[in-house]
């Protein structure tokens, strides 16, 4: 992926992932952003609704991942680092991190957040690369506080079409970084996670987990130092920062 994809723009969608599904199994499958100016039933991690006010952006890039599954692990990190990069663009002074495994956050304000999914299809393996962004406002009643583009760009307010051109162009290279060498992606992801000095705490099914940030592993797994002295890597769960060093 040398270039940014095509974008195909709609003016209403029950949800721009559920669109890239419909695409790939039908096997109406090329390589485009799937973009919505408005959704009706959004779509985050873990089955959560996302709240989908106009001006804000709701895209997914539906993408061939000839790689199966180990590419598909890649793409969040991928993600994460193009809407780091897009969104450094219009706000360069402010405090963007990563959080693991799928959200962009500001001052601990959500600021966007990614939802892969992947299968088969009739024309190969396929991946639904979701990725919304408050650009002109951030949802109220939601599970953690929120920010906006336009909250955090001193009075810059980009329309969602100029956030998608900066963030597909980002999207390709960081897409193309992870199929090359997912170790820098690993290195990119790592120097702007959030938490990297602070205390961890890890939901995982009924377990609760706390310690110290020590990377990723190679499929992307959060690598946590317990106080016990040993180490344990988080695949799946809900991760929150609850204490500084």
């Amino acid at each position: 992926m040398n270039q940014p994809l095509p974008v195909i723009w709609h003016d209403t969608l029950d949800s721009t992932n559920a669109e890239a599904k419909r695409l790939a199994l039908a096997a109406r499958f090329t390589e485009h952003w799937i973009a919505a100016r408005r959704q009706t039933a959004g779509r985050g991690r873990l089955g959560r609704t996302w709240q989908s006010p106009s001006g804000n952006l709701f895209a997914t890039a539906l993408v061939a991942v000839p790689g199966g599954v180990v590419e598909a692990l890649r793409l969040p990190f991928a993600a994460a680092l193009a809407v780091h990069d897009a969104a450094s663009a219009f706000a360069p002074n402010a405090e963007i991190a990563l959080k693991w495994p799928n959200d962009v956050r500001c001052d601990s304000a959500k600021l966007s957040g990614i939802l892969v999914e992947s299968g088969a299809g009739p024309a190969g393996q396929w991946a639904a690369v979701g990725i919304g962004i408050n650009v002109a406002t951030a949802p109220e009643a939601v599970d953690q506080p929120a920010t906006s583009l336009a909250a955090i760009s001193q009075g810059l307010v980009p329309t969602p079409e100029v956030v998608l051109e900066a963030l597909s162009n980002a999207f390709s290279t960081r897409m193309r970084q992870a199929r090359d060498d997912f170790g820098l992606t690993r290195t990119d992801w790592c120097a702007r996670a959030e938490g990297r000095t602070g205390l961890i705490q890890a939901t995982v099914g009924e377990r609760v987990l706390e310690g110290w940030f020590a990377g990723l592993a190679d499929d992307g797994g959060l690598m946590l130092d317990l106080p016990s002295g040993g180490r344990e890597t988080i695949r799946a769960g809900d991760v929150h920062l609850v204490g500084r060093v």
